[in-house]
């Protein structure tokens, strides 16, 4: 007996709310053959990036670590890491606010747990710490983004979905910051975004009046010698609201404006549609050999949303409500804590999968067209994350859909204890207890995390032909991996866990109540 699907109110008739999730595709060429006559060797461009923040390289709820993005562990096994421009956020942690950095120096002074008597204290260092951050990059050396001398590789930006892409420039991102306050109160860095942004657009004077935006920089570098490989991974920001905020909005009148989009949490389809097509019109007019385009993962897969009790059934994906990770089962109140509902949590991904066929339809046009077909690849970066969900599949055999396979990780991981998975991160006094592939903001990939992504899209591009070449100037014979044994001791949770982010996450919760408390806003919860 089929059990009926719920289907929450609110969705718009749009979306067409799924029994089972997209099966992902599993051919990036779509079965369909182009042939291009390509210039012999690399093109002067050899990797070039549009993105949010999976592509600048976010972790723990900051955006610091950009050497270890996935554009440059590409850009490394290219051959080509020294030529690659990427931007840099070297101080306080990075931007907006790193949890890592905050919990660690927490650390320093209470050891692995804040005891109840230490509380008072403990406040007062943390509102020092966010003093410290402010200042660095609102007053201290971070306020002035460097003039790059050239237009950076890596585009991505963080907390940018496909209407930031399209309309916003450096100029708009300059006007937006002003002159910072020094509040006693609210101590979080303002117009984090902007000022994060300005670090990866070409400064203003460069191209137009009002300065570039990242498809200008990109149909720039384009011009100056060609793009070799060009990936577009957009569209998680246009639903991830949803689990970082624990709230449903659809897009309305307005999903296209700058400002009044920031009402909503998820894209009508529709809406989405409109908007991917205007930017694979810009794509378009790139000079690129090669483009990668990635589908939109799942959010509500991600481990900030935490499903509470037991499955709606059996074979069921969902819970019956999602809620902040550290609020246990046995405490959760529907009607005082923060949640969405199974029936929401379906909805956005059944939108999400229109995002991804729409995604897939875009590609198939430029393969198939004709008069300029387009080397245009799909990777499913949805897929992935599927084959990697703890709680959705691999802890529940009866909910996988007939295509689902369990994702290989690489030796060095799976020889690790516990095997690195897609819970939320935890450690305590002996080290990792569960989690590893998501950083502490729960959204966002660990060091490991990006090296699985960055090795799947070389899958792709060793299938659209793209040579890599060791440092010698070699071409690599046969697969190019990732030496994860190597990234594994770059990885600073998983090299070196905090033993204060215990099970339980008592610590992250006390982080979010506490700062909240005394103003200084909830520091737990990643922008994107």
């Amino acid at each position: 007996m089929t059990r009926a699907i719920i289907r929450d109110p609110k969705t718009p008739a749009s979306v067409e709310v799924r029994p089972s999730a997209r099966e992902p595709i599993t051919d990036p060429t779509l079965g369909i053959r182009v042939i291009k006559v390509v210039p012999d060797g690399p093109a002067k461009q050899r990797l070039v990036t549009i993105g949010d923040s999976l592509t600048q390289g976010f972790q723990s709820g900051a955006v610091y670590n950009t050497e270890l993005s996935y554009p440059r562990l590409i850009a490394k096994e290219l051959g080509w890491a020294e030529e690659f421009r990427f931007p840099r956020y070297p101080g306080a942690g990075g931007l907006p606010l790193n949890i890592e950095f905050v919990v660690r120096r927490l650390e320093q002074s209470f050891g692995n747990r804040v005891d109840w008597w230490q509380a008072p204290a403990a406040a007062v260092k943390l509102r020092s710490v966010m003093d410290e951050i402010e200042d660095y990059w609102e007053r201290g050396p971070g306020a002035t983004p460097p003039q790059n001398p050239a237009i950076h590789h890596n585009l991505g930006i963080y907390a940018w979905d496909l209407r930031d892409v399209l309309a916003r420039t450096a100029g708009i991102c300059a006007a937006e910051i002003g002159t910072p306050r020094d509040d006693l109160l609210l101590q979080v860095v303002e117009s984090a975004n902007a000022r994060a942004a300005l670090r990866v657009l070409p400064p203003l004077g460069r191209g137009p009046a009002g300065g570039m935006g990242v498809l200008d920089a990109a149909e720039a570098l384009g011009a100056d010698g060609e793009i070799e490989t060009l990936i577009v991974m957009l569209g998680a920001n246009n639903a991830l609201d949803t689990v970082i905020e624990l709230k449903v909005v659809w897009s309305n009148e307005g999903y296209d404006d700058l400002e009044k989009k920031s009402a909503f949490t998820v894209w009508n389809p529709v809406h989405f549609e409109h908007e991917l097509r205007l930017l694979a019109a810009r794509v378009r007019k790139i000079r690129a050999r090669h483009v990668i385009w990635c589908t939109v993962p799942h959010v509500t897969i991600a481990p900030l949303a935490r499903g509470v009790g037991t499955k709606l059934a059996p074979e069921s994906r969902y819970f019956p409500y999602y809620t902040r990770p550290w609020i246990e089962d046995h405490d959760f109140n529907r009607d005082e804590d923060p949640n969405i509902t199974a029936a929401e949590a379906r909805a956005v991904d059944s939108a999400i999968d229109h995002y991804n066929d729409a995604i897939v339809a875009v590609v198939r046009e430029a393969r198939s067209n004709r008069g300029d077909p387009r080397d245009w690849y799909v990777f499913e970066a949805a897929g992935l994350l599927d084959r990697l969900a703890q709680r959705r599949y691999i802890d529940s055999p009866p909910a996988r859909p007939p295509w689902w396979t369990p994702y290989e990780l690489p030796a060095p991981l799976k020889a690790l204890t516990p095997v690195p998975n897609s819970r939320f991160f935890a450690s305590g006094p002996t080290g990792r207890t569960s989690g590893g592939l998501f950083s502490l903001d729960g959204v966002h990939p660990t060091t490991v995390g990006y090296g699985i992504l960055a090795q799947e899209l070389i899958r792709v591009m060793e299938l659209a032909g793209v040579k890599f070449y060791a440092p010698d100037g070699s071409v690599r014979q046969g697969l190019t991996n990732i030496d994860f044994s190597a990234l594994l001791a770059q990885d600073s949770l998983l090299r070196e866990p905090p033993p204060s982010f215990t099970s339980d996450l008592g610590l992250l919760g006390w982080l979010d109540r506490t700062a909240d408390a005394i103003g200084l806003g909830r520091v737990t919860l990643p922008v994107t």
